[in-house]
């Protein structure tokens, strides 16, 4: 007998429960941010729940006293933080005077990195897909929520999820991929000599500060202040509040996840973090999350949220490195343009079809915007 639970927190669950299932995905090993950790720790700082308009919803899937597949899931009355943005779709649903909110969403909070959204014994994939396809359809038909939204999953899973009536939509990130380099020149010998020289004189252009890499496990209390102090600082000149990362998450995700996380930091004279890029880790990936400088550092942030993560994955033999959503700046420095996916099943309405279509050209035309791009990387040509 299976059935349907759904948290308020996760609290409700052993993390040994929960982590186990993810880590039952042999494709993302160590991934991070499915973490217990990573996600109580917004939820106890709240950078969940509370007033943020992201409310713990989780999904999971029990036979008998058998825990079998979990999902993170939020219910929502906005669409801020996604990155996979659904503002014209929203709109649409404003100017008709459809309903569009609340809405629940399968995704990391304020974090558009790639990953398993489903955690879940390998052999009852189906079973588990099936009763929270299911149990979501339901409560769309109950009007408790108006759409469903599974953001940046694999393409193997949204094309599952087509068989259940859900719309496909895509986005495009950069994705820097360790070649075998072994060493930061021999990646730069692979493009051409302008973009060689124009990084070149990037990175001399951090003279002044001692730039350092902080492991999770040496980053004290103190570093932790000047750290969060930065990543506010640069939200609140950029977005008029301190961020969507509480101080709480961050100290405790310090706590939790040390061996995940590593810090690309800029030193002042006297020693202290003047700006940084926090990043977590798994066994083939550096994630790049979060930037802040407590001046404006143009070349600090090329440096500290690109070179050095370069850098990182050549000397500790990471095979990739996703640096963060949008930025076609990335491409000129190696980043080579990739898809992503995700799927969302509606409300029935009088905007059904209009909706679809508008996800089948969105993906035409990302199509094509990956086969441009592609024509602007750096790399020299055989």
């Amino acid at each position: 007998m299976f059935t349907i639970k759904w948290l308020n927190s996760l609290t409700e669950i052993p993390a040994s429960q929960w982590d186990a299932l993810f880590a039952a995905d042999s494709t993302f090993e160590n991934y991070p941010f499915c973490r217990h950790a990573f996600l109580l720790a917004l939820e106890q700082g709240s950078s969940v729940d509370a007033a943020s308009g992201w409310h713990s919803q989780h999904i999971t899937v029990w036979q008998g006293e058998t825990l079998i597949a979990a999902m993170p899931g939020y219910l929502k009355q906005h669409s801020y933080g996604e990155y996979l943005f659904d503002w014209q779709i929203a709109e649409a649903h404003h100017q008709f005077k459809l309903p569009y909110y609340p809405k629940w969403i399968t995704a990391i909070p304020f974090t558009p990195a790639f990953g398993p959204r489903l955690g879940v014994r390998p052999e009852l994939f189906d079973t588990a897909l099936s009763l929270i396809c299911a149990a979501l359809q339901q409560q769309i038909d109950n009007q408790r929520f108006y759409s469903a939204q599974w953001l940046y999953i694999g393409n193997a899973l949204q094309k599952s999820l087509s068989q259940y009536g859900y719309f496909p939509r895509h986005d495009v990130q950069f994705l820097w991929h360790n070649k075998g380099y072994t060493s930061f020149d021999a990646f730069l010998n692979q493009l051409n000599s302008r973009k060689r020289k124009q990084i070149r004189q990037e990175r001399a252009n951090t003279a002044g500060y001692s730039l350092i890499t902080l492991e999770g496990c040496q980053l004290t209390e103190r570093h932790w202040h000047r750290i969060v102090r930065c990543y506010q600082a640069t939200y609140l000149k950029r977005s008029g509040h301190h961020g969507y990362i509480s101080a709480q998450s961050f100290f405790q995700l310090g706590q939790n996840l040390a061996a995940q996380l590593v810090v690309f930091a800029a030193l002042s004279a006297g020693g202290e973090i003047q700006a940084m890029a926090l990043c977590f880790k798994s066994n083939d990936t550096l994630y790049g999350r979060y930037w802040g400088a407590l001046k404006a550092a143009d070349k600090l942030h090329f440096e500290l949220c690109y070179y050095q993560g370069i850098e990182y994955c050549i000397k500790h033999g990471l095979t990739y490195f996703d640096a963060g959503a949008q930025g076609e700046h990335k491409l000129k420095r190696g980043f080579e343009p990739v898809m992503r996916y995700g799927s969302t099943l509606m409300a029935a309405n009088m905007l059904t079809e209009a909706i679809n279509r508008f996800c089948q050209d969105e993906c035409t035309v990302l199509e094509q915007y990956i086969d441009d791009a592609k024509q602007q990387l750096p790399f020299a040509k055989a």
